[in-house]
């Protein structure tokens, strides 16, 4: 269970839907309700396939161009922790990497559950390098079984929060969703550095093995 929770928190906290909230209502603010609905659905759908391949599939494209888990640590922890520096100080631009005349040609279309929903604002290089590492450390069966669960279990709180982000919105406001996007933001720093950390600590002690 602690296993579950660490990996949940910690996945909700890098991926960050609630941040997210304002961008997804900007984008479908003139659809109707069902398709609002149909966008959170399969958003939260390629959010959980994006995940799962990184989770299974990541380990071997490591493996393919010769990268350590350590320095991948070290990058991803570095990733991490520019995302939660610029959630803490509001700088977070949605975007996130999308060409100016892409990113206007996508708000106009319906389909936006893959890009820009899913990746690059939710499951992004962050998520994707953190899974790969917990596999490295958790690769038993039952641990497998509980990283699959959660995975499972963030999908379904995006689909609920992209499904209510109208009405979180209204509720919330723009200072509500602000505070709460730079708490997760001190969250997600801690998590990226702790990376770096267990990383820089291991290199340490495999250098004084030798």
């Amino acid at each position: 269970m602690e296993l579950f929770i660490y990996l949940f928190a910690a996945l909700f906290s890098v991926l960050n839907p609630i941040g997210t909230v304002p961008i997804f209502v900007g984008l479908t603010q003139d659809d109707p309700k069902k398709e609002r609905s149909r966008i959170s659905l399969w958003t939260a759908i390629n959010v959980c396939i994006i995940l799962l391949i990184s989770y299974f599939v990541g380990q071997y494209v490591l493996t393919f161009f010769g990268i350590s888990i350590d320095a991948l640590r070290i990058a991803g922890g570095m990733i991490i922790v520019g995302s939660g520096f610029s959630l803490l100080t509001g700088k977070f631009k949605k975007q996130r990497g999308i060409d100016k005349t892409v990113e206007s040609d996508l708000s106009n279309r319906n389909d936006i559950a893959l890009t820009p929903l899913a990746m690059p604002m939710l499951a992004g290089p962050g998520s994707i390098s953190l899974l790969i590492a917990f596999y490295q450390e958790h690769n038993r069966y039952d641990e497998i079984t509980i990283a699959v669960s959660a995975i499972l279990a963030v999908a379904l709180a995006i689909f609920l929060i992209l499904r209510s982000a109208h009405y979180l919105a209204k509720i919330l406001g723009a200072a509500g969703i602000v505070a709460i996007s730079r708490i997760v933001g001190f969250i997600v720093i801690a998590i990226g550095i702790q990376y770096i950390v267990s990383a820089v600590i291991n290199i340490i002690k495999t250098y004084l093995m030798k």
